[in-house]
Order: structure tokens, then C-alpha cells, then sequence
């Protein structure tokens, strides 16, 4: 069995009446990257802030790495990494003068500052002061301090914003690498599209509440959503009702001027639908894909589900 890296239990966050957070409860295991996603004040950054001990919760219980974050010694937070939505550095200091000063205060060798700064793309400006660096630069910044003394749990917060699209892709080859060392990471962002294929598992929060925790499988069968087919035609164009020979469907769309069509069904017709569409053969369709749920769809169906009103 895997071991917890994180538990939280019962959690709830008080500020005077209100709730940030109230009753939340998961656990994380080493090695796995979840998404914490959900709306500005949906209560992400204060989970975050919790699990650091920079905050007290009000209520119910909390370990990381086996230690309480709101205890006076937290020595597990060396073995942390934490990057903020906002990151903030003295424009004064060189990229490398800000990752030594860091460096030393988690108790890390300074030596490895200039791999760390090459492995995030900063070795060519190491010696330039951060007032002159860009925000994408600066939160690159921000995840080589993240990094340093290669942490057992890294909580990244709105982590790729700024980044252009090559940054990204080697930022997740960093998160990979880490996860294969049994790091286990907490990614919190509203980019969903880009945490679908390399979040294990998704926690949604709204108002404060955990509306649904599982891996996008597990979602995808408890929100029950329907499953879209592309299909493009083999011998000229879709009309504007489903042809005959298909059956049944839930819904059907012209795509492309009828020469492509999106069809709609229950995930548990879907093979029954694939399979009429097989036995069609190429002379009327000439190409197919099976589109699930996005975790955008997932996120906005869980959201609806707890603000419909009880019947």
C-alpha cells in the first residue's frame, strides 16, 4: 500500500462567520499528481496555506508527511516545496543571488543553484538582476525555489501562468520526474484543459466545499455525461437528421458542412453506437473519434449539481 504523504480530515477555516473552508477532507499518496481546481475563493489557496501551517484550521485535523503543520516545529517543511499564485522577489538581487539566499534557508547546498537555475531555463540569465526579468521568467523563478532540496511534497499554485508553451512542457517533465521519485504533487490552476492528461486524480472545490474527488475515470462515471463520436462521411455529406442505418442516438450535429457529424450518447450505448458504425463501413464513414467528457464539462457539471436546489 502506498503511503500517505497528506491527510486532511474534517478541515474547516474560519474568518470571523465566514467559511473558507469547511469540512474537507482527502488524502494524498506519495508519488501521485492531483489538480485542486475550482473558482477564485473556492478555497484552493487556503487548502494550500494549511497544508504549509502558514494558517491554523478551525476545525479537524491535518498531517503532511506525518507532522502537523500548525505545530510549533514543523521540521517536514524542509522537505516542502511551495510556489505562490504571485510570486515576489527583491528586484535588486541576480536570478542566482535569489536562489542562494533561498537555498540557504532551507539548509541546501548553494552549489546546486546553477543547475537548478539551467534545469528551469534561467542559466543565461542567472547574473541579471529579477527587476529586469519578464513575469514568465520570474515564475520559472519561483519553481526552481519550489524545487530545491528535491521535496517530497511540492503545492504549486497557479504554477504555469506566465509560462509560454515550450516552459510549460518542460515544466511538467519536471513534475514527472519528480512523481517518479515519489514526490507527490498538488497542482492548483484554472487551466483544465492542460491539467486533463497529466492530473491522476481531480478535486474540485466550491464555496469552500469538496464537491467531487476522484481520478477523471471515476468522474466521468458518477456524472454520468454523454460521450461524443465524430464521424466523418466516406462518400459526401451528412444531412441534417441522423441517417437511418444508425439507429438511435441522444443528439446529433452537422460538423464541417455536413461532411463530419458529432453524435451524442450515454457512455453505456456508446459501444452499441460504435459498433453500427463499424458495420457501415468505409463507403460511409471514412474516420471516427470518441471525444469523453472534458474535465471543463466535469468541473461545470459537479458545480451545477451542488447549487441545484433539493427536489
Amino acid at each position: 500500500m502506498t503511503a500517505e504523504t497528506v491527510r486532511l480530515s474534517g478541515v474547516t477555516k474560519r474568518y470571523g462567520k465566514a467559511e473558507a473552508v469547511r469540512d474537507v477532507s482527502f488524502a494524498l499518496p506519495a508519488g501521485q499528481c492531483a489538480a485542486l481546481v475550482g473558482h477564485n475563493g473556492a478555497g484552493k489557496t487556503t487548502l494550500i496555506k494549511l497544508m504549509l501551517g502558514l494558517i491554523r484550521p478551525s476545525a479537524g485535523g491535518i498531517r503532511v508527511l506525518g507532522e502537523d503543520p500548525a505545530a510549533g516545529a514543523f521540521a517536514a517543511r524542509r522537505r516542502l516545496g511551495y510556489l505562490p499564485e504571485n510570486v515576489s522577489f527583491d528586484a535588486a538581487l541576480t536570478g542566482r543571488e535569489t536562489l542562494a539566499f533561498y537555498a540557504r534557508l532551507k539548509r541546501e547546498p548553494v552549489a546546486k543553484v546553477a543547475a537548478l537555475l539551467d534545469r528551469v531555463g534561467l542559466g543565461a540569465a542567472a547574473a541579471r538582476r529579477v527587476g529586469t526579468y519578464s513575469k514568465g521568467m520570474r515564475q520559472r523563478l519561483g519553481l526552481a525555489q519550489a524545487l530545491l532540496g528535491e521535496p517530497r511534497v511540492l503545492l504549486l499554485d497557479e504554477p504555469t501562468t506566465g509560462l509560454d508553451p515550450e516552459v510549460r512542457q518542460s515544466f511538467y517533465g519536471i513534475i514527472e520526474e519528480l512523481r517518479g521519485r515519489g514526490a507527490t504533487v498538488l497542482l492548483s490552476s484554472h487551466a483544465l484543459t492542460e491539467l486533463e492528461d497529466r492530473a491522476e486524480r481531480v478535486v474540485i472545490m466550491n464555496r469552500g466545499v469538496l464537491v467531487a474527488d476522484g481520478s477523471l475515470g471515476e468522474l466521468r462515471r458518477l456524472a454520468r455525461l454523454p460521450v461524443r463520436l465524430r464521424v466523418t462521411s466516406g462518400n459526401g455529406t451528412f444531412a441534417g437528421a441522423p441517417p437511418d442505418w444508425l439507429g438511435p442516438v441522444e443528439g446529433w450535429r452537422r460538423l464541417d458542412d455536413g461532411r463530419a457529424a458529432e453524435i451524442a450518447c450515454a457512455g453505456e450505448a456508446k459501444m452499441a453506437v460504435l459498433r453500427r458504425l463499424a458495420e457501415a463501413g468505409p463507403g460511409r464513414v471514412s474516420d471516427l473519434d470518441v471525444v469523453p467528457p472534458t474535465l471543463d464539462e466535469l468541473y461545470a457539471h459537479f458545480l451545477r449539481s451542488q447549487e441545484a436546489p433539493a427536489p
